[in-house]
């Protein structure tokens, strides 16, 4: 492929409405251009990066037996209303109007019409176990698309979907899936963890997340890097940091006007992790709940609503109405309303604690959780970096990710609505049973970016580059040089290796740039000074190390290079 043939908008300068490493060079490097918010075009640099991407999701998909087909990315809101998610999700899902006033939508997902078109055409056991996934776009009305192609409104994603008998065959559909996306991304060249994590609006029983560090990541994982344990933080959990217990009487005491932790701790002379925060939420239903964590802890807002669904912390008059006592000074000890439910962080087990009295201006201390209260035990609280793994106690990190896939186990959350069942050897109607697995090609790409830079551009992995080679021949008018620049060429196609040959009559500097700020693996350098002496230059992006060969042998030289990266 010619240079000059291309569009490759490169840019000197960093675009100022980027901010993660991804999204400047994708647009410095001619890769993207943004048409809108969360809305971008794919230049044929960042095409063929794609379609490597998509090549070894085939491949992979391919090998475990999974089927590919093609699904509407327009939908009739009736499918959806039957599992309930018409209604369920919110402003994310872009809604519209066919010309005979019907509703449809635009596809988030397609766990419905997979399901729909399962119950359709799997009637028996026979027809069991299935998997079929697509490469399809998707379409969300994201509130604040960001950091370029990571977030944006309309994306290319692989989703599939196993059908089973039972929860034996799911299982074995979950693990071939999982162990498919680890060939995925390694080949792909990325650095990476599948955890645990919630599934979310997805439903299900279990699902993972595959996630690769960057810091251009908005989720947390915690990672313990002794046993392997790995956990998205919304689910992540820890020993947390036990503190000497302070012994103090069972007593009312006297706290005028002082309402927070730091409040009321600076004024008994204690520690704040000998407090007890009480938080008043109310659920989606309107009913009350009191949330209890240790006055040096936080409620982690996901793992509460894992517990009680939705729900928002209560206004000030709600907390007189219910408590019969202001914000600040509400405890779990003595309330007016003994039907509340309490939930209390596992850190609070054991030990004496100060709280809310449930009287204004007063707190009580010597409060014995085990005594005074009673409670449901959860994990509720935050996690921190360096607190210590329960499996076998060393030091969690906490590392910024990528979201890159994740995978689930969805059993018949979508297979009953939509009444998509088979017949057993008995002759009953019986639910499939269902996996959801997705892989979004364009993070992995961003991902791979982000992991594989320097100062100069992008360091693409060589199986997802868009090219594995650029010929660089400085001066294109020399004829000796342009002749050793198409017997390159000539040989590297032989050996089945993409070039892109920079055949434009420019200054060397600007060709050496845009070959480092494009980021494709190898460049091989065709200059008449070394040629004089019957040799290029083949560099290597990554390490920037230069070796000198015969031009009869540079192909033959990348190739090898190839072979061992």
């Amino acid at each position: 492929m010619r240079y000059s043939k291309m569009l490759i908008p490169t840019l000197k300068e960093t675009p100022s409405e980027a901010e993660a490493v991804s999204h400047v060079l994708m647009i410095r490097g001619g890769y993207i251009r943004q048409l809108a918010a969360g809305l971008y075009i794919s230049l044929p640099l960042f095409l063929r990066v794609m379609e490597k991407i998509n090549t070894i999701i085939r491949q992979e998909m391919s090998r475990i037996g999974a089927q590919e087909l093609s699904m509407p990315v327009l939908h009739p809101a009736e499918v959806w209303q039957k599992t309930g998610r018409w209604e369920a999700i919110g402003d994310e899902m872009f809604r519209l109007k066919d010309r005979t006033d019907r509703d449809m939508c635009l596809a988030m997902t397609h766990e419905e019409i997979m399901t729909w078109l399962a119950a359709r055409e799997l009637r028996s056991y026979r027809d069991l176990p299935q998997m079929w996934y697509q490469i399809q776009t998707k379409l969300r009305d994201e509130a604040r698309p960001k950091s370029g192609i990571l977030r944006t409104r309309e994306f290319i994603m692989k989703d599939s979907y196993s059908f089973d008998a039972d929860e034996e065959g799911l299982k074995k559909s979950y693990e071939l899936h999982a162990h498919a996306y680890h060939r995925i991304f390694t080949r792909a060249g990325l650095i990476f963890y599948q955890v645990e994590s919630d599934p979310g609006m997805m439903g299900g029983t279990t699902a993972h997340e595959f996630m690769a560090p960057s810091e251009a990541g908005e989720d947390d994982i915690a990672i313990c890097g002794r046993c392997g344990y790995a956990a998205n933080v919304e689910l992540a959990v820890s020993v947390a940091p036990v503190h000497p217990t302070v012994d103090m009487p069972f007593e009312e005491v006297h706290t005028p006007d002082m309402r927070t932790v730091g409040e009321v701790s600076q004024y008994l002379k204690m520690q704040p992790h000998s407090f007890i925060k009480s938080l008043l939420l109310i659920t989606k239903d309107g009913k009350p709940v009191l949330a209890l964590v240790r006055g040096d802890e936080e409620l982690h807002e996901k793992k509460m609503q894992y517990i009680i669904g939705l729900y928002r912390p209560a206004h000030k008059d709600e907390i007189v109405d219910i408590l019969g006592v202001e914000a600040g000074f509400i405890g779990p000890v003595n309330m007016k309303n003994k039907e509340i439910r309490v939930i209390a962080s596992t850190s609070l087990k054991s030990g004496l604690y100060a709280g809310g009295a449930n009287k204004k201006d007063y707190h009580l201390k010597g409060i014995n959780p085990e005594v005074h209260f009673q409670a449901e035990w959860h994990d509720i609280r935050v996690i921190h970096e360096n607190e210590k793994c329960v499996i076998c106690g060393a030091p969690l990190r906490i590392q910024r990710v990528i979201e890159i896939g994740n995978i689930f186990k969805l059993g018949t959350k979508y297979s009953v609505p939509l009444n998509a069942v088979y017949l057993n050897k008995d002759g009953a109607e019986v639910p499939i049973i269902m996996g959801s697995y997705g892989i979004g090609p364009a993070r992995v790409a961003a991902a791979a970016i982000e992991q594989n830079h320097d100062e100069n551009g992008i360091i693409w992995p060589v199986a997802i580059a868009p090219f594995a080679v650029t010929v660089l021949p400085l001066n294109v008018s020399d004829e000796e040089t342009a002749k050793a620049a198409d017997s390159i060429c000539s040989a590297l196609t032989a050996k089945g290796i993409d070039y892109l040959i920079d055949d434009r009559d420019i200054r060397p500097g600007i060709k050496f740039k845009d070959a480092d700020l494009t980021g494709i693996p190898f460049q091989i350098v065709i200059g008449a000074k070394t040629l004089k002496e019957g040799l290029v230059e083949i560099k290597n992006r990554r390490t920037k190390e230069t070796t000198k060969t015969a031009p009869d042998e540079a192909a033959d030289f990348v190739s090898n290079l190839m072979i061992v990266m």
